[in-house]
């Protein structure tokens, strides 16, 4: 069974930078979709980036419009590690952050449904 591990959130100011880690471990192959998630009290559960990685050209990155140009996630096959590098951030990108993984082409890249999830890291940002 995969398990996904997050790591990386923490408190800091409105402007200031995070980088999110997610460590895979349990399985065999790669997933065909990886992807953070994030939620916010009160809020609905809100995609914020994704990768596809069966792209015949490379990975393929999808962002929530709310994220784009601030928000780049990656990933180290060697280390078997997910990563979002968050900058700028803003006190709405409060949240707690959650890895998923997909072995499923029916996914959809923000929305899912994705097949396992990590427990998440808060992120804070203080104005």
């Amino acid at each position: 069974q995969m398990r996904l591990a997050e790591s990386g959130g923490g408190s800091v100011q409105t402007g200031g930078s995070l980088k999110l880690s997610c460590a895979a471990s349990g399985y065999a192959h790669t997933p065909q979709y990886l992807a953070w998630f994030r939620q916010a009290p009160g809020k609905e559960r809100e995609g914020v980036a994704a990768i596809y990685t069966l792209h015949r050209l490379g990975d393929r990155t999808y962002y929530a419009d709310s994220v784009k140009g601030r928000f780049t996630i990656s990933r180290d096959s060697a280390k078997s590690t997910l990563y979002l590098q968050m900058d700028d951030l803003a006190p709405e990108d409060s949240a707690i952050y959650s890895c998923a993984t997909s072995f499923s082409m029916q996914t959809k890249p923000l929305s899912g449904p994705y097949n396992y999830w990590g427990q998440g890291t808060q992120v804070t940002v203080s104005s």
